[in-house]
């Protein structure tokens, strides 16, 4: 195999510049799909199937829908509507609403897992129902369920190149132009599989530190 250190070095500003684009898809991304995901687990809570059936019938759809398809949808359809959004909004916005659907199984699954003492608890405490969540539920539910938050942030990191089809430039978009123009394919598809792995493996460590911390 011929490997050429001139075009790795030659590729090196542009992968920094898709790092910075993937690293904001990423931590943007998540932040979204936990808030989301949190509203969704909470509104299927409610005693009413006026608010239930909707939100299940909503999380179905987009869970059981390729993240593609809500891609080109959201970048391509909205616009005829008057709604339009920079390509990179549109994508840090669908990946985060499609993996919302997957972290709200896990936060239901977190709210169901504390003790039903603690409930009785607060009752009993005659706490107002707000800071019976903010303060009791909610604290014991999150502390369960990082370890699978985690491996969702691993999975949207794997996912942030599908946006490259609605034409943001991240990592493999950079990898891709430049092997393009340069003819080179080896050596920035390379450099790229070895940051996938390293931003891999750090959040896993970073994930795991709060893990132990939420623990303590």
């Amino acid at each position: 195999m011929n490997w050429d250190w001139s075009a790795v070095s030659d590729f090196m500003p542009d992968f920094w510049k898709g790092l910075l684009v993937t690293l904001q898809i990423l931590v943007i991304g998540s932040l979204v799909s936990f808030a989301l995901g949190l509203v969704w687990a909470l509104l299927m809570r409610l005693p009413t199937r006026w608010v239930t059936w909707p939100v299940g019938a909503v999380t179905e759809f987009v869970r059981n829908t390729p993240l593609l398809v809500q891609l080109f949808f959201l970048y391509y359809v909205l616009p005829e509507w008057g709604l339009t959004f920079s390509a990179l909004a549109t994508g840090v916005f669908a990946i985060g609403l499609h993996y919302s659907t997957y972290t709200m199984q896990v936060y239901r699954a977190g709210i169901e897992a504390v003790p039903v003492g603690q409930w009785e608890a607060a009752t009993a405490l005659n706490l107002p129902l707000r800071r019976t969540w903010t303060a009791v539920i909610l604290p014991q539910a999150v502390r369960r369920v990082v370890p699978a938050l985690g491996n969702y942030v691993i999975a949207m990191l794997k996912d942030t190149p599908m946006l490259m089809a609605i034409s943001v430039l991240e990592m493999l978009g950079h990898a891709r132009l430049f092997s393009q123009e340069h003819f080179q394919f080896t050596e920035p598809l390379t450099v790229i599989g070895v940051a996938f792995i390293v931003i891999s493996y750090l959040a896993s460590l970073l994930l795991r530190a709060l893990e132990r911390r939420l623990a303590h």
